[in-house]
């Protein structure tokens, strides 16, 4: 487990495993990331509207008035963003799967075990949500109970500390998907286990990486913000499938990046792995 990981490789073996599996990739991205955020722009209430009464509330809005717009919007919408929130999390499960399992599973198989294993990962994904919350909470609140300062200096002390959770649990989809661990409170372990040693350059890799998203994303919105000319509903079909083509590519490439760096820090071996938690 003290191994270093190699950028490099990792990026090398994630291009392969996209090579490799290029066509149940294009189905799978296709179906799970790219028609859930195409139907998401085009159903849910538009932001624009939220980011101009919000401008409207002045630059020290009151927190109440603040939690009443965002109570609003997500009032009629919020089932919408769950089912999509569901499918989405089975999509990275089966395509995690499919990228790694030697078994060479067919996109049917790798959806239904994502199925299966969805509940555990949505709960492993509440216990991380709580962990990198609390800490900052709590840290705030010993400060505010001393003196402000020493609030606003534990709070950044808390975001430093919610971003290392973030990198520490990095690897919980792929343990869950690859080596097959459904205990959530396990799955958590492990992934802070393989972590160990190598948290800085895994948030350096995850930084380039959004990095790159941004500015391909500002590129791309650019670019199909002129089919506006065309008509506001052209110009919103326009802005759905550039959204969408961007976030089926982001999440692509972040899953089979994810796929390589649980590879190369595990040894290769999740059969071995999956028999430590069986």
């Amino acid at each position: 487990m003290g191994e270093k990981l190699d950028l490099e490789r990792a990026w090398n073996e994630a291009t392969a495993l996209l090579s490799a599996n290029r066509d149940v990739v294009l189905i799978v991205a296709a179906v799970f990331f790219f028609l859930p955020n195409v139907i998401s722009t085009l159903i849910l209430p538009s932001q624009d509207a939220l980011i101009m009464q919000m401008e409207a509330l002045g630059d020290q809005p009151d927190p109440e008035e603040i939690f009443a717009l965002f109570g609003d919007y997500f009032a009629g919408s919020w089932w919408i963003y769950l089912v999509f929130g569901l499918v989405q999390a089975a999509g990275v499960l089966g395509l995690l799967a499919l990228l790694t399992d030697r078994s060479r599973p067919t996109v049917g198989e790798a959806l239904a075990f994502g199925g299966k294993a969805l509940i555990p990962y949505i709960i492993a994904l509440i216990l991380q949500f709580l962990a990198m919350t609390l800490v900052p909470i709590l840290l705030i609140a010993l400060g505010a109970a001393i003196n402000p300062g020493i609030a606003a200096l534990l709070g950044i002390v808390g975001i430093v500390l919610m971003i290392y959770i973030w990198v520490k649990f990095l690897l919980l989809s792929p343990v869950i998907a690859i080596e097959r661990v459904m205990n959530p409170i396990k799955a958590l372990a492990r992934s802070w286990r393989l972590t160990k040693g190598n948290s800085l350059r895994l948030f350096a890799l995850y930084m380039l990486l959004i990095i790159a998203v941004l500015v391909l994303s500002l590129v791309a919105g650019l670019v199909f913000a002129l089919f506006g000319v065309l008509g506001e509903t052209v110009g919103l079909l326009a802005a759905a499938i550039g959204g969408g083509l961007i976030s089926m590519g982001y999440t692509t490439v972040m899953l089979a990046v994810l796929a390589a760096v649980h590879r190369q820090l595990s040894g290769g071996s999740a059969e071995a792995a999956r028999e430590t938690f069986e």
